[in-house]
């Protein structure tokens, strides 16, 4: 999956990337509507600031990771083993929908930061109405040439004929509430580069709270099984986007709804899939590389290793949404700080996040070796998936202590303007060293060479990522 979002390599826009977390903290907005200022990214103790800027951010991506892990469970207990393999053909699918509505939240939500600190109130208008209009015109698009070319799409990602009816039907209903999912996603986005990542993370939160009670109402309860997790997917993200538009709604708020900003305009387009680029291309790797899992896990193991995949893929994402919490957190500290070129508080608060996200990664990787078939029973009761998951979980979560470190380090370069660097080490794992593994290793150990493929891939990219840390240091000494 991929770890980060990268902005382009525009000095303007990487410069002021790292304020859609914090928007409050750094943008020019009236003074009631701040709770602090800049400032204190250059002089509050470092352990302080990272906690004040990583909670919140924490909170948020965990409750994110799950909304996704909700679902999964549900439909591995109310449906059944093959469900949770339909589910998991799905993933590919629901990445290339998540590169498109992250080209527009990042590339929009960055804009909008960069308007609002030159006091552009006007264009940052004109922005948020464009989100709505592109969201609209790429969530119709892309869920109608989805829904046409369905079944051809689901085979092509690995499904077979017991896996497509359970992978069809949840698409199905998915790809029908596509707009709504991308409003959904692209207006969180908006909210927290406006000044608002509290409502951000509540919107977050209440998807998931809604998602939970409705889930089993709908697969149980109506007796609608899969079909039911995915209406009640759609369904808690519709009442949150509710929510959403009457707070962007109201006049008292910096940027909100008017006529006249729904109009696209050629530049705002143009610079927010510019920026947007970069997630786009990430979400699309990820894309390639989870067809690749799937068509080896199908070929070697069938269609339970499919779900054992989409089992652990749930677990550890929980974990990998944590570390990014962590480096949301880290981001305007050690851009603030680069800039100011204070670069010994730069090193502390990029030390820190290290340790904080090898000590999440250790965790996991703990949980994974000691504790996995407790995780795995969460999902499912049936004892050959069940043996499947915990296998390929405790290979999976071999490199887990050392990817903590390579994520932050990917982070860390983005923060400071280093979007290629960034955007190297982003791809380095998934496409110079993932995908030739996945290509190589299975045809010599089978079932275990995909398994193995993830960790080794990890290890080498943790490799690559200290060689260029260790060389940036160089150039600041």
């Amino acid at each position: 999956m991929p770890y980060s979002f990268i902005t382009s390599d525009s000095t303007e826009y990487v410069s002021f990337f790292f304020c859609t977390f914090v928007a409050e903290k750094r943008i020019n907005i009236p003074h009631s509507a701040m709770k602090g200022s800049a400032s204190e990214l250059g002089t509050e103790k470092i352990g302080k600031l990272l906690l004040q800027y990583s909670v919140p951010a924490i909170i948020a991506m965990t409750a994110s990771s799950l909304y996704n892990m909700v679902d999964s469970i549900f439909i591995g207990q109310g449906v059944g083993p093959l469900a949770i393999s339909g589910l998991a053909i799905t993933f590919p699918l629901m990445n290339l929908s998540a590169a498109f509505g992250s080209m527009v939240g990042v590339g929009a939500s960055t804009l909008i930061s960069v308007k609002l600190g030159q006091h552009d109130f006007k264009t940052a208008q004109n922005i948020l109405g464009n989100v709505v209009t592109l969201n609209l015109i790429l969530g119709f698009v892309f869920g109608l040439l989805a829904l046409v070319f369905l079944e051809p799409i689901l085979y092509f990602f690995g499904a077979s004929e017991a896996t497509l009816p359970y992978a069809r039907d949840y698409m199905t209903y998915i790809l029908l509430g596509n707009i709504i999912t991308h409003l959904y996603f692209g207006l969180n986005a908006v909210l927290r580069a406006s000044g608002h990542p509290q409502k951000s993370m509540t919107a977050t939160i209440l998807t998931v709270i809604v998602n939970t009670i409705l889930d089993p109402l709908f697969i149980y309860g109506f007796g609608m099984g899969i079909k039911g997790a995915a209406i009640a997917t759609v369904l808690s993200q519709a009442i949150s986007l509710t929510w959403q538009l009457r707070l962007l709604s109201k006049k008292d708020e910096l940027i909100h709804f008017r006529q006249g900003i729904f109009k696209p305009q050629q530049k705002i387009v143009r610079d927010t899939i510019a920026i947007g680029m970069s997630p786009f291309l990430m979400n699309s790797c990820a894309c390639l590389v989870v067809v690749l899992i799937n068509q080896g896990l199908a070929e070697y193991g069938g269609d339970l290793a499919i779900g054992a995949y989409g089992i652990v893929n749930r677990i550890m994402f929980v974990i990998i949404m944590i570390v990014m919490g962590l480096n949301q957190g880290m981001q305007p500290i050690a851009g603030y700080n680069y800039g100011a070129q204070a670069f010994d508080r730069m090193r502390r608060v990029l030390r820190y996040t290290i340790y904080g996200a090898t000590a999440v990664t250790t965790t996991g990787f703990l949980i994974g070796e000691f504790l996995p078939e407790l995780c795995v029973r969460a999902f499912t009761s049936d004892p050959q998936l069940t043996d499947m998951a915990v296998r390929g979980m405790r290979i999976v979560v071999m490199a887990s202590p050392i990817i903590g470190f390579q994520m932050v380090t990917t982070n860390f370069f983005q923060s400071i303007g280093h979007a290629g660097k960034s955007i190297f080490l982003s791809l380095s794992r998934q496409l110079l060293i993932l995908v030739p593994l996945l290509l190589t290793l299975p045809r010599i150990w089978g079932l275990d060479g995909v398994w193995y493929s993830m960790p080794v891939s990890d290890f080498f990219a943790s490799l690559i990522a200290s060689a260029m840390l260790y060389s940036q240091y160089r150039r600041f000494k």
